[in-house]
């Protein structure tokens, strides 16, 4: 049975400056392999759960869009168990992990065949060895998972077989089959067996991006994080001094990029982000926002809220192969509650969605959207009628009593023009039900 295994490197200014390399789509080198074709057989791992604070994407756990996750190797050295150069320069090396270019994207993933024999993943040793490979009644179990992490240990698993899936262990529990869930599987059903897979559209799509900072980000390094992904990432270009430019990608950290001001050292920032096929996204959009820390940013992940302009609003439906649309809704359901309130010129209106969910905990995002005219300050009211408590919230000042919960602006989102929008979103727990509360919105 496979020995998890994990892979993180801590990202801090001081350590990722030396690293920083500017990958802008294709245009670093060619792709050693191409998207798999639809789809492929290929040998299957299991590992615990992302690094601290990061993931090889550039994301804290807590903030994936789905805790449904797999990593792809970093490396096609099959024989090699030694090369470790990242990002991988050598274009005949670089793995289905593409140096981060397919961080982001979703892949559909069905079980294959059980593994009778050894399976340790031992150098220059088959996949499956004194035994076979045999189908039995888990054949066929499916789930959609993301791509979040990369594998680059120095073991076969990692390096022999291209197409290789490193799958979330606590997954393994989840995949369906003929609309039942196969909740044993793991471990007495496992041994790494093979999977089917294949890059799907992203699943439930709605929204659009989410933008945070990383931990010791700054005027002079705003280094940031991009997900809630309709179509991958392989770009992100910042305005500055009236022109575009491309941004370094944090190492081989395929969601984070390291970008600039709108001037030298500014806190004013203006992205554009391209998606796997190169195309920028909703037709150019352009996201705008200000660095939401005093000095550095002190937490792994600070989210910040944004305006739009230019581009336009695609339709609520993804491709795998062409350009992007807005953002990626997780695979539980974007359940939303919209009412609106104050008066009809400052009114504002507050929809309430959950944006991932795992057994005992979730995360959910709440936009606030001005009236016709612009506000100078929100409040959000709702009462939780599961028992769900919040653990952690940002963009805004949280008060709780009992299950009645109010959130209240900070200063950097209190004033979204007429008919902008801002965002605050939270952890929490829930046990049993998790249901969308009805929502209030008012303003001064």
């Amino acid at each position: 049975m496979r020995l998890p295994h994990r892979r993180r490197v801590t990202l801090l200014r001081s350590t990722v400056l030396a690293a920083i390399v500017l990958v802008v789509g294709y245009a670093g080198g060619a792709l050693a392999l191409p998207d798999p074709p639809a789809p492929v057989t290929a040998n299957a791992t299991y590992f615990d759960g992302l690094g601290q604070p990061y993931g090889g994407c550039g994301l804290p756990q807590a903030n994936l869009d789905s805790q449904d996750f797999v990593a792809l190797n970093v490396f096609n050295t099959p024989g090699d168990y030694s090369y470790s150069t990242r990002p991988v320069p050598d274009a005949s090396k670089i793995g289905m992990w593409d140096n981060g270019h397919n961080c982001g994207r979703w892949v559909q993933v069905s079980m294959s065949d059980y593994c009778t024999g050894i399976n340790d993943g031992a150098p220059n040793q088959l996949f499956c060895r004194n035994g076979s490979w045999v189908a039995d009644g888990y054949n066929g179990g499916t789930l959609t998972m993301l791509v979040a992490d990369s594998c680059g240990d120095g073991n076969a698993w990692c390096r022999d077989d291209p197409y290789h899936l490193d799958l979330a262990k606590a997954s393994l529990n989840r995949f369906v089959k003929d609309g039942s869930t196969l909740t044993d599987l793991y471990p007495n059903h496992w041994n790494n067996r093979h999977v089917n897979w294949k890059f799907v559209p992203a699943p439930n799509y709605s929204g659009d991006i989410r933008i945070g900072f990383l931990q010791g980000a700054q005027q002079w390094w705003p280094a940031i994080s991009v997900s809630h992904l309709a179509n991958g990432i392989h770009g992100v270009e910042y305005f500055a001094d009236g022109t575009w430019r491309a941004a370094a990608m944090n190492g081989d950290m395929g969601q984070s990029y390291v970008i600039g001001g709108l001037t030298s050292g500014a806190t004013q920032f203006q992205i554009r982000v391209r998606d796997v096929t190169g195309a920028l996204i909703n037709g150019g959009r352009v996201y705008a926002f200000t660095l939401p820390c005093s000095g550095q940013c002190s937490v792994p992940y600070t989210p910040v809220s944004y305006t739009t302009s230019g581009g336009f609003t695609a339709s609520p439906s993804a491709s795998a192969t062409g350009s992007a649309s807005p953002s990626v809704s997780p695979s539980v359901s974007p359940s939303v509650s919209v009412s609106p309130s104050g008066g009809p010129a400052r009114a504002c209106s507050a929809a309430y969605r959950i944006t991932n969910s795992w057994p005992g905990g979730f995360g959910a995002e709440v936009t606030v959207t001005a009236g016709s005219a612009p506000i100078t300050g929100w409040t959000v009211r709702w009462t939780f009628a599961n028992g769900q408590t919040i653990t952690q919230l940002w963009s805004g000042t949280l008060s709780v009593s009992g299950a009645a919960v109010t959130v209240g602006n900070v200063d950097y989102n209190r004033s979204p023009n007429g008919g902008a929008s801002t965002t605050f979103g939270f952890t929490g727990t829930w046990n049993g039900a998790n249901d969308v509360p009805a929502l209030t919105c008012s303003s001064p």
